[in-house]
């Protein structure tokens, strides 16, 4: 078996990194402009997977990158005068792109994170985790590069926005959707796949783009069912999502493609209608069970199979502010719909 890469502690980590990553291939997003792209391009930035390292890979442009790196600058001023972009690799922006760049007028956009050193790319110092220094609402963002180089990935965390004024009560709609502000906000295990992915767009394409948990051990060696095929063992894994706007839930849907020798055998469905206030406080207490906290189930123990869409419809009065999906024993889940209407704030008896 290949060694494992080291991996990071999830305990060093800061808080926003659980979060979605919002300047992703999968969401959308897209690079723009880049004034040079010589050693390798800049759309590497956004890629979903980790980025690797082939020790014996050149190009024509010199050693092959998986990420972004600029040439070795040499003049002064933002951008030389270098020619046609063409195919991206090897070249740099040209005339005409710049000053259509220009436009945005970027130089004097709002700075999120001042220049900053930046630690070298070996295993235990190539990620550098900078917090944003204005916490608004963004469409666009410029990365600078200083003087020269090269950056593996770049990741913006946050959450979703959407101009919820403009959706009625009646329209139904994904209010889990990363896209419709849906986040996650706590797990008990995420050792193969973090639970944000399973809110992601679209359905996932492989595995890794889901929620996988490593195999729990306290399972019993002798594996038995109820009357409904679902397995009876004492351990579950669970995640706590909060909804893009509060609302009444009328559709689920639990995609679990791609995992076929590992997905949960059962799974169920709890929503709760709580307060920032009250959010901040569970966060902290790492959503551990309180009975302050009572959980209304939706979507009842549920048997699972491998591979498959599972579409439900439930009966819900009350609105929701928060979901928990919990699963048995562990496994994988590569995708969470939870169809419904959206509330007024005004509207909730908190």
């Amino acid at each position: 078996m290949a060694a494992r890469p080291i991996q990071e502690k999830t305990g060093k980590l800061p808080d926003f990194v659980q979060l979605n990553d919002l300047a992703c291939e999968t969401t959308g997003a897209k690079i723009l402009f880049a004034t040079d792209d010589w050693f390798a391009v800049a759309e590497n930035l956004l890629k979903r997977v980790a980025p690797q390292w082939k020790a014996e890979d050149f190009t024509n442009f010199g050693k092959w990158m998986d990420g972004w790196e600029t040439r070795r600058k040499r003049i002064p001023d933002e951008v030389p005068d270098f020619p046609s972009r063409g195919e991206k690799m090897g070249t740099a922006a040209s005339e005409q792109e710049v000053e259509a760049i220009r436009k945005l007028k970027s130089e004097f956009w709002t700075e999120l994170v001042p220049m900053t050193i930046l630690q070298p790319g070996y295993v235990d110092t190539c990620h550098n985790y900078l917090p944003a220094k204005q916490l608004k609402r963004w469409t666009h963002i410029r990365l600078n590069m200083y003087p020269d180089g090269g950056i593996a990935r770049l990741r913006v965390y946050g959450i979703g926005h959407r101009d919820w004024s403009a959706v009625s009560q009646e329209q139904t709609i994904d209010l889990v959707a990363m896209t419709n502000g849906g986040v996650c906000l706590g797990y008990s295990d995420a050792h193969f796949g973090h639970p944000k992915n399973i809110i992601g767009i679209g359905r996932s394409n492989v595995m890794s783009d889901g929620w996988e948990t490593a195999r729990r051990l306290d399972r019993p060696p002798v594996l038995k069912a109820d009357d409904q095929g679902i397995l009876q063992v004492p351990g579950c894994e669970w995640a706590v999502f909060k909804l893009g706007h509060p609302g009444i839930i009328i559709h689920v849907e639990i995609d679990t493609s791609h995992f076929k020798g590992n997905f949960p055998d059962s799974c169920k469905i709890e929503g709760c209608a709580i307060s920032p206030e009250e959010e901040k406080q569970r966060i902290t207490m790492k959503w551990k069970e309180s009975l302050r906290l009572k959980w209304e189930l939706l979507l009842p123990i549920t048997k699972l199979k491998p591979h498959q869409q599972h579409f439900y419809s439930i009966e819900m009065k009350d609105i929701v502010t928060h979901v928990r999906l919990t699963i048995k024993p562990d496994g994988g889940i590569s995708r969470l719909r939870l169809l419904g209407h959206p509330c007024t704030l005004s509207s909730i008896n908190l």
